[in-house]
């Protein structure tokens, strides 16, 4: 009994006990991993939205309220660009866009192009409305603006909110999106880290998961990654 005792149960026992001591290792360091390459998905995603929201402000003076809206902009919007004609390093470009501008001091952007279709030369720019789908995220050849509805590995619908705020006297537009962590790392054990991780972001008073922007102040539409 002594030697099965010593020779069979033993080993058994410090090779069990070894395992749970390497999964106790393990455990956080492949959860970090996961955690990681989820959270690289997610703020790409943030990011993009991010984009979308810059470029609807820049058209209708507010932020989007829904992804919905973002999608249509998208799909559907334009945008102004503003397009160089001609160097400001020539000088004689110059010298002619001032004397034509002297001369008119109303001459429109659209006027002085007729003037250098003709073969004028100048230099001067010209806003021009062009497809949003068209001018955003085209090096990027994968990019689906359907995709940033939900939040990548769950499915669930991201949180979007879009106010105007009075701040200081002025009326600021603001917008937030946000992954909670309870979503965006569903699914991963052990899942008594997730809570870990949960509670101690909201002791810290921060957002217990990735955020893109504010609706409770001015941040520059800042990511809480960043």
């Amino acid at each position: 009994m002594k030697k099965i005792i010593t020779f069979i149960v033993l080993p058994i026992i410090i090779v069990f006990l070894g395992y749970l001591i390497y999964a106790s290792v393990n455990e956080p360091v492949q959860f970090n991993k996961q955690k990681e390459k989820r959270e690289q998905v997610g703020i790409q995603r943030l990011k993009d939205i991010r984009t979308l929201q810059v470029a609807f402000k820049s058209k209708h003076g507010r932020f989007a309220p829904t992804v919905d809206s973002l999608i249509w902009f998208y799909n559907e919007g334009t945008i102004v660009i503003s397009k160089q004609i001609g160097s400001n390093d020539d000088s004689v470009a110059v010298a002619t866009t001032n004397a034509l501008k002297k001369k008119n001091p109303k001459i429109t952007p659209e006027q002085l192009m007729e003037q250098y279709e003709k073969g004028e030369n100048l230099v001067f720019k010209i806003d021009k409305n062009v497809p949003v789908k068209d001018t955003l995220f085209n090096d990027r050849p994968n990019f689906c603006v359907d995709s940033l509805k939900n939040i990548p590995f769950c499915g669930e619908p991201v949180i979007m909110n879009a106010t105007i705020k009075e701040v200081s006297g002025v009326n600021v537009p603001l917008f937030e999106a946000c992954m909670p962590f309870k979503s965006i790392l569903k699914g991963i054990e052990p899942y008594q880290l997730i809570v870990n991780i949960v509670a101690e972001r909201e002791s810290q008073g921060r957002y217990p998961g990735l955020k893109v922007g504010s609706i409770d102040a001015p941040n520059n539409n800042a990511g809480n990654w960043e």
